[in-house]
């Protein structure tokens, strides 16, 4: 039985379907056609949802979205993207309303153990290759089956055991069409030995828009992927991504999840940890104004032995702001020798402003070391008094205070150029921050 909520969504796969890559393929249309379904029986989540408690999606119901299967209503040019740009060398593609522009992109030489491609490419010519990483992860939200429904175009990457990209893989996402629902769906399967880094990218201009975003990561043994998500949606823009990540053994997974933009957003990010000797470390920074809504979810599960996590979220609030963050860790039975840590730290600079935050530990294994701990609160008063006495007005003096408070998430980041320039996103973000932008050494 269809949910009323799914209606729209429904309607709209009969009508754009048919234009989906890879439409006619058999196996494909099954597995689309059984993704809507599931969508559809469960409709959009709504906060009677434990998983959803904190977060009304009464907006995505109220206003229809409709997939663009066909490319862009607006033509995008390169110094608009070079804007985006991060400051590194970098392979860049460039996906304007869900479907690749080639010619906004630039891909440098690649090693020989590398296979980069679209996803619509992927799907429309290669389907043997992608079909084993489409099914939606165990613990995903009821997005992804949607994602898995309308799936159009990203990155399909493939690493040979023992390639190392050495360059970034910027994957750049630029929303512009109102009304429109984009479904990117991103690949990386990363063989024993091998190493990569991939930046996913979001931006939007002033249109009202829903972006539905599914990344999924297999590391194999001894593969390192580092993932940073920067998530720059324009003002009305409405965002729902998940990366899931399944590592073997002594494999390093390394995610860095920025949310600057958005008037709701929503991100899951999972890892489960199949093999002895796996490391994690997730990390994330939220800094919102006006009526922003931000929510965080993340899970690390530690199924086997032997496993290190780190996981650390800090966010600044101002305005009418809300954010979530809903971390969970799981020791399974088993995985003794567990070292786990996670914390939570909020920073409200407005009345009006507001954080639900909720750390968990779920423990089901003896010799384990596992920490957890959140805090919410203002401005320091003891630190601004030491500032002002310095020479410092009050509005400098909490505009620093609040920058180093934000800017240790940003220090963590390995690519100086990166660092650099995520800073100079942020300061841009804060009170006075022109002001406090790092000189270049």
């Amino acid at each position: 039985m269809t949910h009323e909520s799914a209606l729209p969504f429904v309607a709209d796969f009969e009508r754009a379907g048919r234009t989906l890559p890879g439409a006619g393929t058999p196996w494909l249309e099954r597995l689309r056609r059984d993704a809507l379904a599931r969508f559809a029986e469960a409709g959009v989540p709504t906060r009677r949802d434990e998983e959803w408690k904190y977060t009304s999606l009464a907006t995505l119901e109220k206003q229809r979205f409709t997939a663009l299967p066909n490319g862009s209503e607006r033509t995008f040019t390169k110094p608009e993207v070079q804007a985006l740009a991060l400051g590194v060398e970098e392979h860049r593609l460039v996906f304007v309303d869900g479907h690749y522009a080639p010619g906004l992109s630039h891909i440098a030489s690649l090693p020989s153990g590398a296979t980069l491609a679209t996803m619509a490419q992927m799907l429309a010519d290669e389907t043997a290759c992608v079909e084993p990483f489409l099914v939606p992860a165990p613990n995903a939200t009821i997005f992804a089956q949607l994602n898995t429904a309308f799936m159009t175009d990203g990155l399909y990457l493939r690493l040979a055991r023992g390639t190392v990209v050495a360059a970034p893989i910027h994957l750049v996402f630029i929303a512009t069409g109102m009304g429109r629902a984009v479904h990117p769906r991103n690949v990386v399967v990363a063989a024993p030995g091998s190493a990569a880094t991939i930046i996913e990218h979001y931006a939007g201009g002033d249109a009202s828009y829903f972006t539905n975003a599914l990344t999924q990561i297999v590391a194999a043994d001894g593969a390192a992927i580092e993932h940073l998500k920067l998530q720059q949606e324009g003002a009305h823009g409405i965002h729902i991504g998940a990366i899931h990540a399944a590592q073997a053994r002594a494999s390093r997974f390394a995610s860095l999840s920025i949310a600057l933009g958005g008037a709701l957003a929503r991100t899951d990010i999972t890892t489960s940890f199949d093999a002895e000797g796996c490391e994690a470390t997730l990390d994330g920074l939220y800094v919102l104004d006006g009526s922003q809504h931000v929510d965080h979810h993340t899970r690390i599960d530690h199924a086997k032995p032997h496993g290190t996590s780190r996981e650390h979220y800090r966010g600044v609030l101002d305005g009418n702001a809300r954010a979530v963050f809903n971390g969970k860790v799981v020791v399974h039975a088993g995985a003794s020798k567990t070292d786990a840590r996670q914390s939570n730290h909020n920073l409200l600079l407005s009345r009006g402003a507001e954080v639900d935050t909720k750390p968990q530990l779920e423990i089901h294994a003896d010799d384990v070391k596992c920490t957890h701990g959140a805090t919410v609160g203002q401005l320091d008063a003891a630190q601004l008094f030491y500032l002002r006495s310095r020479g410092l007005d009050e509005p400098a003096a909490r505009a620093l205070l609040t920058h180093a408070f934000a800017r240790e998430v940003i220090e963590r980041i390995r690519l100086a150029p990166v660092r650099e320039r995520l800073a100079e996103l942020l300061s841009a973000r804060l009170p006075q921050g022109a002001l406090l932008i790092p000189e270049t050494p």
